[in-house]
């Protein structure tokens, strides 16, 4: 179950005060890859320290936390995706420990990262924060539809699903290895 935009949600009273879209609110096609994936190979994250890196709504550290893992965090640079998380995983009741930031790194053996190449400035910041945790010895998985920002030289398929995105649509969207 996962919190989403409706006439009486509220959500649109938040938009209206960030004058942002919500799009915590919303499941994108990277989280929901890796959700999926996570579903369907639980031995992904069992018995694993998860990092969901962009969490949005949390359906990533939900999918973590029900894999099995031994310990979720999520984070995300803004304060309603993590509220959105908090909501979601306590709608879904899993642990997941929020984080605000990521200093100091929190002791994880793998990080989640989906749809973090949506535009060029973040996917840069993203590439050079998914170096940081792969020089750590962190396992680094991707989740992406394809986007244009995508650092495919810089990745190894895993799985490919045809998933949600927002509004309806469903594309297809795969899952990666991050690799130096």
């Amino acid at each position: 179950m996962l919190y989403t935009p409706h006439p009486g949600s509220g959500l649109r009273r938040l938009e209206e005060e960030t004058r942002a879209a919500p799009y915590w609110a919303y499941v994108w096609s990277g989280g929901a890859v890796l959700a999926r994936h996570i579903a369907g190979h639980p031995a992904t994250v069992a018995g694993r320290t998860v990092l969901d890196l962009g969490s949005g709504c949390g359906i990533v550290a939900i999918a973590a936390a029900r894999g099995g893992a031994s310990m979720v965090y999520a984070t995300d640079l803004d304060r309603y995706a993590l509220a959105a998380t908090a909501l979601n995983a306590a709608a879904n009741a899993v642990a997941v420990e929020l984080l605000a930031s990521l200093d100091p790194l929190p002791p994880v053996d793998l990080v989640l990262a989906g749809d973090v190449f949506y535009d060029a400035h973040p996917g840069r910041l993203s590439i050079a924060l998914l170096d940081r945790f792969q020089t750590a010895g962190i396992d680094v998985m991707v989740g992406d539809p394809g986007r244009k920002h995508l650092p495919l030289a810089r990745l190894t398929p895993l799985a490919a699903y045809d998933v949600p995105e927002f509004g309806g649509a469903t594309v297809p969207a795969a899952v990666y290895a991050w690799r130096a």
